[in-house]
């Protein structure tokens, strides 16, 4: 069982102030281990040139080490293991006699002197490669915000928090997006997820975004807000090349939570995931549509009325929107990250603190940052109206 996250409150007595607190993963210590690989290997080399006979060389120890140095520290830490590496093994060759092998012990050490050379140019580009994903990464981040404003901490009475978690495997933009607004119809509110990645996928997110505040301002009905988005996405296919009209779809929830009061929730799924409803006692609830429906964008697959599906929003209950970044996360063992059983029967103080928690919680499972971006979403109601 995980443990909820504990966290000082802020000097007015507030909502916990977040902490950058980075998860405990395992793949911590594999880290480590292969940061100490070098030492090792050329410790294990000096091993050899001590127990054994003159006939046997140490050079693949001391090749080794830099290499992998190389790729795991910095420059100068490669520098430091590759003059190692060259001192090992002239010791080596020196202190097991090989010195009257003349030609041979002059060819294993300047074979070491090559690789430990050759190390530190891997190392040096190793280290460019890795600042140039970096500054791509930060720029694609920043669109990303751009795209994906925060939005504000309370909204009409209701706790509102949002993440956005990307995939550290690719650094290119992805199509995961997600509005919340204030509407005289009540809080409306969409989680998405475009087809693709790049700027094509951001160009969608952006329609969709764009499409959905104009519609939940003006619609009197969720199934009038998803056709104005699948009209949106239509008119745009077809005036745009960068927007595929005939392959391109997103996925996407939308839902309702009225301005009168009721603890009513209205809830319209177009072949998005389905969102979580948790209760104060520890309740979980999929929120599965009565009825599938496809993504927006394949209307002219098939199409059929919408229809929105009502329950019951009780005080103090949290709603959970995320992308399917969530749910196709793997573990070591290929095996799918389940979030209604990973959060069923905790109790979670805001849907800040459910967020941090499921973020930290789909690293664990992935022992790492997930292969897809995350696009998350909660919503809590207030104790009393």
């Amino acid at each position: 069982m995980l443990q909820d996250e504990v966290r000082p409150r802020d000097d007015d007595g507030g909502r916990p102030v977040r902490r950058g607190r980075r998860p405990k993963l395992s793949g911590l210590s594999g880290r480590r281990l292969v940061r100490l690989l070098p030492a090792l290997l050329i410790a294990g080399g000096v091993v050899v040139g001590v127990v054994t006979p003159a006939g046997y060389t140490a050079a693949p120890f001391f090749c080794a080490a830099p290499l992998i140095a190389a790729s795991v520290s910095s420059l100068r830490s490669t520098t430091f293991t590759s003059l190692t590496a060259v001192l090992g093994e002239i010791w080596a060759v020196t202190y097991r006699g090989a010195i009257e092998d003349y030609q041979e012990s002059v060819a294993e050490s300047a074979m070491v002197l090559v690789v430990a050379l050759l190390a530190l140019g891997l190392n040096r580009f190793v280290r460019r490669s890795d600042a140039h994903l970096a500054s791509v990464r930060d720029i694609s981040e920043a669109a990303q915000r751009a795209v994906l404003p925060t939005p504000p901490e309370r909204l009409a009475g209701l706790g509102v928090a949002a993440r956005y978690v990307g995939a550290r495997a690719d650094a290119r933009i992805g199509g995961d997006l997600y509005a919340v607004q204030d509407t005289p119809h009540g809080v409306r509110l969409i989680v998405g997820d475009v087809r693709g990645k790049g700027l094509e996928a951001v160009e969608a997110a952006v329609i969709v975004i764009g499409a959905f505040r104009e519609a939940a301002e003006q619609e009197t009905t969720l199934e009038a807000v998803a056709g104005r988005l699948e009209r949106a996405l239509q008119r745009e296919g077809g005036r745009r090349a960068g927007l595929d009209q005939f392959e391109g779809f997103t996925t996407a929830v939308l839902a309702e939570i009225p301005a009168n009061g009721q603890s009513v929730l209205r809830v319209l799924n177009r072949g998005h995931p389905s969102p979580l409803l948790l209760t104060l006692d520890g309740g979980l609830r999929e929120l599965v549509p009565a009825a599938p429906a496809l993504p927006l964008g394949m209307s002219e697959v098939a199409s059929w009325p919408d229809r929105s599906d009502e329950t019951f929003f009780p005080a103090g209950a949290l709603l959970l929107f995320f992308t399917d970044g969530v749910t196709e996360a793997r573990d070591l063992l290929g095996r799918f990250y389940q979030p209604a059983s990973r959060l069923r029967g905790r109790r979670f103080p805001g849907p800040d603190a459910l967020l941090d928690t499921l973020v930290e919680d789909v690293a664990r499972h992935t022992g790492g940052a997930p292969a897809d971006d995350m696009a998350l979403l909660a919503v809590q109601r207030p104790m009393r109206a």
